[in-house]
């Protein structure tokens, strides 16, 4: 097969074209920012300069009032609009997750970003991150938004047309799911907004937009970045709403300008390390959900047989291959993580004094928050969210090997138990 390659009029959707079908996860995470090169070099530059010069040829000119929304991805003014590191990471991510992409600071900017475009009077959220409660809270504070309970129905029936119901899935801290078609279903019942924080599930676990939902949240600093060195957000928009009809805007163009005033973008490196970090993607997510559903089996079985340290210990493992749905082929579960769980699981220890002693006893493990990098982390998760039960430890498993990882929680375990015996 001949394949034309155009240096002129390059496009996003040119290696579709090219080829006549799209290519898989891992080639677009390399080649889908193709279409944006500039220069011979074959690693993407890092420019840093927060201001572009305009051009010397005075008809070449045009206000900002008078510009074509079009072709603003093609000039930069200054980098609080957007920077070519920046435009080059949302590139790539508009592929991989099947939507135009904005990029922003962190995640609880994009979430922040997201509640204040939408603007609603109520938003059903579940439990999850504290963090965006957190943002929910200011909100109630500037307008009275209320927040609302996702998994109660009394509640559920108080949002009205244009209100907000947001699904974070896999949730946090316990890597359990939750089922999209059924709240996609209740939005449209109500006339809502349907939002879910996928964080814990990055490509190729799941894709929301599968099931019609509004606005895909991730906190990049997690699985996109993917070594623990950066810091960014992201909304992706069904392609449904990004862009306008008949005169009006479309999302896309809103949220890029509510960003310009917000404040939020992200910075010129981290734009960099996020496009060194999606190269890889694939290749670390498949790993480490591999490796997390070996550990969560190996743990599980010992719990069930019983006579082992695990099952002394352990009082809870929580993941959403755990989940009675994730056993059957057919259930909402299996078709909506196809390709496997995600690589973060709690464990509840018999008593917040084991918890508590628990990630001192490993190696291979780090004692810290986040996740989502190439090195396995663990958390006695009382440490950064006062909002849970400080029996909880949180697990994120890295890319190194799983039977490494097993043992060194097995001999924790077992320092831990004889620690505790003496």
């Amino acid at each position: 097969m001949a394949l034309e390659k155009k240096a002129a009029g390059a496009s996003p959707n040119q290696l579709t074209a090219a080829f006549g079908r799209q290519l898989s996860l891992a080639s677009r995470s390399i080649h889908a920012d193709d279409y944006t090169n500039t220069h011979p070099a074959v690693a993407p530059p890092l420019h840093v300069s927060t201001t572009f010069r305009y051009s010397d040829n005075p008809d070449e000119l045009l206000p900002w009032s008078e510009m074509d929304p079009s072709t603003l991805d093609e000039s930069y003014i200054y980098s609080r609009e957007k920077s070519p590191n920046s435009t080059r990471y949302e590139a790539i991510l508009s592929s991989l997750l099947g939507g135009p992409a904005v990029s922003y600071a962190s995640g609880l900017a994009a979430f922040h970003a997201m509640i204040v475009f939408l603007n609603p009077k109520r938003v059903a959220i579940g439990g999850g991150y504290h963090g965006c409660h957190g943002i929910l809270k200011l909100m109630k504070k500037l307008n009275g938004l209320e927040q609302l309970e996702l998994e109660d129905e009394n509640d559920l029936v108080k949002l009205q047309k244009g209100d907000v119901i947001h699904v974070e899935t896999p949730l946090n801290p316990t890597g359990e799911a939750r089922d999209l078609a059924y709240y996609r279903k209740k939005a449209d019942e109500l006339g809502c907004y349907l939002t879910v924080d996928a964080t814990f599930a990055p490509p190729p676990l799941q894709d929301p937009f599968k099931y019609g939902v509004d606005i895909v949240m991730h906190s990049a600093t997690k699985y996109f970045g993917g070594h623990s060195d950066m810091l960014s957000g992201v909304l992706a928009i069904h392609p449904e709403r990004a862009h306008g009809k008949d005169g009006q805007p479309g999302w896309l163009s809103e949220l890029r300008e509510e960003r310009l005033h917000l404040g939020g973008v992200m910075g010129n490196f981290e734009g960099w390390l996020g496009v060194r970090s999606l190269r890889t993607l694939e290749l670390r997510v498949k790993r480490q959900s591999e490796s997390t559903q070996h550990l969560v089996d190996w743990l599980a079985s010992q719990k069930k047989a019983g006579g082992n340290v695990v099952s002394d210990l352990v009082y809870k493992i929580q993941h959403s291959s755990q989940q009675p749905e994730a056993s059957q082929p057919d259930s909402w579960l299996s078709k909506q993580m196809p390709n496997g769980h995600g690589p973060v699981f709690s464990l509840w220890l018999k008593s917040e004094e084991h918890a508590k002693r628990l990630p001192s006893k490993l190696f291979l493990f780090h004692h810290a928050t986040s996740l989502g990098g190439v090195e396995s982390l663990v958390e006695w998760r009382a440490m950064s969210d006062s909002t849970v039960d400080r029996r909880l430890v949180r697990v994120s498993i890295g890319v190194e090997g799983w039977e490494d990882l097993r043992d060194d929680l097995l001999q924790g375990l077992q320092a831990l138990s004889e620690e505790l015996r003496n």
